[in-house]
């Protein structure tokens, strides 16, 4: 596996590829506390500065973990392409009208019975302070091709195919 560690444009892209492709991450709270709180959470987008944005019902526990301590971790597995993302920074949740409009999915109202109009509508951005990601070079059925002719083979893979390192917004 080689390390390639990215800065500003292409750590901001691979940030963004990676996350929009798991889609689901875990997103834990209370850092300085085990267990960890983490919770399944469904990424809203990833703009062009690399902030991760969540829609969350603002009663959340989450949301009062947050309030505490605004750090959090966020990890995103994308198995199928062999994919993943671990992302630590800072949450800030905002109330406004303006955040909770430009970031509104028609899938959260399965959540909020009055839609984005509902009181406990919130929206998380998290803002990377530290990022590493892993993923293949090639793609998956290269990969799995390296694989599985080292398995036949009776061979071992050096894992070449694969790459990881820090993305640095």
């Amino acid at each position: 596996m080689s390390t390639e560690n990215l800065t500003h444009t292409e750590a901001v892209k691979k940030i963004k590829e990676l996350s929009e492709n798991a889609r689901i991450c875990m997103f834990c709270t209370e850092l300085d506390k085990l267990p960890i709180n983490s919770r399944p959470m469904s990424l809203q987008e990833t703009d062009d500065e690399g902030n991760l944005w969540f829609i969350s019902g603002d009663t959340s526990n989450k949301n009062f973990e947050i309030r505490d301590d605004k750090r959090v971790q966020l990890f995103f597995m994308n198995n199928s392409d062999y994919e993943y993302l671990s992302v630590y920074g800072d949450a800030t949740i905002y109330k406004d009208k303006s955040t909770i409009e430009d970031k509104w999915s028609p899938m959260a109202k399965a959540w909020f019975e009055e839609g984005k109009d509902d009181p406990n509508v919130s929206i998380i951005r998290v803002e990377p302070k530290e990022t590493y990601y892993w993923n293949t070079k090639a793609g998956k059925l290269v990969s799995l091709f390296n694989f599985v002719a080292a398995a036949i083979t009776g061979n071992t893979t050096d894992n070449s195919d694969g790459v990881e390192g820090k993305a640095t917004v």
